[in-house]
């Protein structure tokens, strides 16, 4: 069966069409566009207009190639802005127009189920219990489980949320650094009590946080999926990295031969947030998955 899976995080839009047949999966198509939905949601509540504009764009480009590419099954599944915005039906009556589906806003314990089926599906289960953990641009997913979800909790520290709460200069102050520290530690500390991080034998991080972080740490001239998917980061290489954002000018990041340039004003916090995860679970390395919710989502339409 052909599918279109599309994930509608707060900083980007993702699609991805594959053709998947019993355990056997084969990519056809994956985009992804950085729109920002959530542009200033933490403060107000509310889609800016233009942020809606940018993905309801966005998502006709995905139309098309959908079209194009003679996909059978459709899901669009919105996470944690469209979750909080109040005005949220006007994006979602948008999406519905363009693709003729029903756009899904899915709750935290969704998007982390789909976050684990997709991060987990090339691990040996002997390499379990998995801590799947997904930085995204609103909220961040702990996930635990060996071949099915044991315990997940969701919590508001994305790397968009956190940039317009906390990190509002680059490089950021050495106060506003400790105020988002402290913000993380506290949400960290909140998943714990739902999630045993001490059962986890092995630390899933997935999306475009956790990805770049692998491309600063294995120092890669540019972004190579290939290269990151799967690769071992030791944890005082993310705090290494973490440091580095943190003393280096947006110009200075945005000139990194890996960096996507929708990624540069929130990396900083996002880095922070894979940091302090690194710190209060104990893990000593994070394995990198290029494989995450969007392929959670698409191995569930041929269920």
């Amino acid at each position: 069966m052909r599918v279109a899976a599309i994930d509608c995080g707060t900083n980007s839009i993702r699609l991805l069409i594959a053709d998947v047949s019993g355990e056997n999966f084969r990519e056809v198509a994956r985009n992804m566009e950085i729109v920002r939905l959530g542009q200033g949601v933490d403060k107000t509540g509310k889609f800016d207009p233009e942020a809606i504009g940018r993905t309801l764009s966005a998502t006709q480009k995905y139309a098309d190639v959908i079209r194009q590419k003679g996909v059978e099954k459709i899901r669009f599944c919105a996470t944690s802005a469209t979750r909080d915005a109040t005005n949220r039906q006007i994006f979602i009556d948008g999406v519905r127009d363009i693709l003729g589906v029903e756009p899904e806003v899915i709750p935290g314990t969704e998007e982390a189920a789909l976050s684990f089926m997709g991060a987990t599906k090339e691990l040996l289960p002997a390499d379990g219990p998995f801590l799947v953990v997904d930085i995204g641009g609103g909220s961040t997913e702990f996930v635990l489980g060996t071949e099915k979800v044991g315990a997940a909790k969701s919590v508001n520290i994305g790397c968009v949320r956190m940039s317009e709460r906390h990190l509002t200069s680059q490089p950021p102050t050495s106060q506003q650094i400790a105020e988002a520290t402290a913000d993380i530690d506290a949400a960290i500390k909140d998943a714990g009590t739902a999630v045993d991080f001490t059962q986890s034998r092995t630390l899933v991080a997935v999306a475009g946080t956790a990805t770049t972080v692998a491309a600063a740490a294995l120092n890669l001239p540019a972004y190579d999926r290939y290269s990151i998917h799967l690769s071992r980061i030791s944890a005082e290489k993310v705090h290494e990295v973490s440091a580095m954002f943190q003393s280096m000018s947006r110009d200075q990041i945005a000139a990194l031969g890996y960096m996507h340039p929708g990624r540069v004003d929130v990396i900083t916090s996002g880095a922070l947030v894979l940091s302090r995860v690194m710190t209060l679970t104990g893990a000593s390395e994070f394995v990198a998955s290029e494989s995450d919710i969007l392929d959670g989502i698409a191995w569930g339409l041929a269920l």
